[in-house]
């Protein structure tokens, strides 16, 4: 009897001992402040960023595409991936339906079969005498060797994928910088006059209205050309968001205070859905990200559209008034320079 009690007590004092060492001193009371004023609770929602509806474009430049049913959306009672239509997104699903369910497939089958076979054939009553085998090297050989080559099956084409998705993009590509905020998504455009696209998600209403499916549509999407690749920089302007298009295999965090690269590209036109996929405040959830797809000649009047440039465009010229004015500044400097001479030229002269 004393041994189990002072077992007992060696071990409640082996689980005190931890919490004894890293006992802390109470620190002293803080002093009473008055408490600021709540200027909103934590359940109201944010307001969104103003942004330009796309129905103020210019009908003749850009009208904006409706979706096709069932693409780049998430599909109810869905078993497979979205319809990839990126490089990366083929090869992953690839990757997965041919290599990595074929192999869980057989592996588990296997699992079962042999399961079968033992329950039948070494039940207790075929084999009164159990086995008294310890070890079987071919066995032991062959149960090392086809892991480490299913492995390898696996290994090879998942390493060229990761390969691929953090490739850089090429000198000329298309760059846009993606900004998250709390709740909505910026879109800018530097190569193109480095003009901005405010998007916010469309009230439900509005969203059927315009024949998109709610929570996913925006007021105003990102635009890319099909078939380019395009240079990602994405940031965050308040806490860490993720940009996330299952459709085009793409996600990447947004970090405040730090630019995260990556190459999208996009072969098919039409317009993709996805959302902030990391978690981010009370609006989360309502963070949608739509990308339309457009050839490069509509592209190009997308970002007319928006008062943006496009590389081979000749600069505008100036108005009337802005020559006038031009034409004024400069006479007025050429008088000022011969007034300021003039006093030099008279003395010479009175010489």
């Amino acid at each position: 009897m004393t041994h189990y009690v002072k077992a007992w007590i060696l071990a409640l004092g082996l689980i005190l001992t931890p919490a004894a060492a890293f006992a802390q001193d109470a620190l002293p009371a803080a002093p009473d402040v008055d408490a600021a004023p709540v200027t909103a609770s934590v359940e109201s929602e944010a307001p969104a960023a103003e942004a330009a509806p796309a129905s103020g474009l210019d009908p003749a430049l850009y009208t904006p595409m409706k979706p096709t049913e069932g693409v780049g959306l998430p599909v109810n009672g869905g078993l497979d991936f979205q319809p990839q239509v990126s490089p990366t997104g083929e090869q992953a699903k690839w990757i997965n339906n041919a290599i990595l369910l074929p192999i869980i497939v057989g592996i588990c089958l296997f699992v079962l079969i042999l399961l079968l076979v033992a329950m039948v054939r070494f039940r207790k009553s075929a084999n009164p005498e159990a086995s008294k085998t310890t070890h079987n090297t071919f066995i032991e050989v062959i149960w090392t060797v086809i892991p480490v080559l299913i492995l390898l099956v696996i290994a090879v084409p998942s390493i060229s994928l990761l390969a691929k998705q953090f490739e850089p993009a090429p000198d000329d590509a298309l760059t846009v910088k993606v900004t998250g905020y709390q709740w909505y998504w910026g879109y800018s455009y530097p190569d193109n006059g480095d003009f901005e696209v405010i998007s916010n998600m469309l009230p439900e209403e509005e969203a059927r209205a315009r024949g998109e499916t709610p929570l996913f549509a925006a007021d105003n999407r990102m635009v890319i050309p099909v078939g380019e690749p395009v240079k990602l920089l994405i940031t965050s302007a308040d806490v860490i968001h993720s940009f996330a298009v299952p459709s085009a295999w793409f996600k990447l965090d947004a970090v405040p205070g730090r630019i995260n690269e990556k190459v999208l590209q996009i072969d098919k036109v039409g317009v993709y859905y996805g959302q902030c996929s990391e978690l981010c405040g009370v609006r989360h959830g309502f963070m949608p990200i739509a990308i339309e797809v457009l050839p490069k000649d509509k592209f190009n009047d997308w970002v007319r559209a928006n008062g943006g440039t496009v590389k081979g465009d000749e600069p505008a010229e100036a108005s009337g008034d802005e020559a006038g004015a031009d034409s004024a500044a400069d006479a007025t400097a050429s008088t000022d320079t011969t007034t300021q001479g003039e006093p030099a030229d008279a003395a010479a002269a009175a010489n």
